[in-house]
């Protein structure tokens, strides 16, 4: 009997470092993992997967050390993390830019979203807050559309940087609605905010969750969100699609990917891992208060066709804005 119990347990147990095995030799992880965030810290990229960094570590016993490599519109980092060897040790948090923009800005990018990486777990989209002052004239998207329209270009709009989501978002606004408003590119979502703030720029196109606080602070006028839904972090700010705008849905979603061969097995352990953590109350919560909305459970296969779909959305729109490839 005894003999018997070890020959069926045997299977399961050549299985576990088998599973557990990363390319090259050894169980996984065999020393610390490092997260590339394209990002400078204090971003919705560094709020989204610092979090999850901090369950990872608790599920697989090593450090997940996240790694800010900013840089052109994230890719710097991107490049970096896809060049890395698939052993599972370098992983990247990456969003829209880096994956779906950016191969419409730069055509000598160095890697290729649809070749390059492996892509692991969705954590969710932050939709973007066209706001304005709080106590300036505009109250609401009706009054924002009528300034617009009186004028080319005489209502202005800031954002984190050209080719960005909030810059591609104003222009997708403007082919929906007809009008031309004015970019103001900046160097980050806090300069765009404070040119508001100040009066320098009439509006904001940008992440909600950077300026969820400066809205319920009263600092900034929330006048629509661009997600299919309302937000939890802004329940007050309608969406534009409530609002009679259907076709400006965007968001600037985040998913978790490595290099390209990296073990499906590996895969399947991190995904599953992921989708633990994003189930959290205390995570779930950070990211709702973050203005990140949950985009589903999605299959590797199916991220990397999310992906896909995304770059082909955003093309037109780049080409729209005129932005000259670098």
């Amino acid at each position: 009997m005894q003999r018997r119990s070890i020959l069926l347990a045997a299977p399961g147990l050549l299985a576990v470092p088998a599973i557990a095995r990363a390319q090259g030799g050894g169980a996984w992880p065999s020393g610390p993992v490092r997260i590339v965030n394209p990002f400078a810290p204090g971003g919705t990229s560094d709020i989204v997967i610092r979090p999850i960094a901090e369950r990872l570590e608790r599920a697989f016993g090593r450090p997940f050390i996240v790694d800010n490599r900013a840089g052109a519109g994230g890719t710097v980092g991107a490049t970096a993390a896809a060049q890395a060897r698939p052993d599972g040790h370098t992983l990247l948090v990456a969003n829209t830019g880096p994956l779906a923009v950016a191969p419409s800005l730069f055509p000598g990018l160095a890697y290729d979203p649809a070749r390059s990486f492996s892509y692991i777990s969705m954590f969710g989209g932050a939709p973007i807050v066209c706001a304005v002052k709080g106590d300036g004239p505009l109250r609401g998207m009706a009054d924002y559309l009528a300034a617009a329209r009186a004028r080319a270009e005489a209502v202005t709009y800031g954002s984190s940087g050209v080719g960005s989501v909030g810059h591609l978002t104003g222009v997708l606004f403007g082919l929906e609605t007809g009008v031309r408003l004015l970019h103001i590119p900046f160097r980050g979502a806090p300069e765009a905010q404070s040119a508001v703030l100040a009066g320098d720029t009439t509006s904001l196109w940008d992440t909600s969750g950077a300026n969820a606080g400066a809205i319920r602070a009263g600092g900034l006028r929330g006048l629509a969100v661009t997600s299919a839904e309302r937000v939890a972090a802004l329940p007050e700010v309608p969406s534009l699609r409530e609002l009679g705008f259907p076709g400006v849905v965007a968001t600037n979603w985040f998913v978790l990917a490595g290099p390209a061969g990296l073990d499906p097995a590996i895969v399947a352990r991190l995904n599953e891992a992921c989708q633990r953590a994003l189930a959290e109350p205390a995570v779930r919560e950070r990211l709702d208060n973050a203005g990140v909305v949950p985009l589903g459970n999605l299959a590797p296969a199916e991220i990397q066709g999310f992906v896909a779909q995304e770059r082909s959305r955003w093309a037109p729109v780049v080409q729209a804005a005129g932005i000259k490839p670098t």
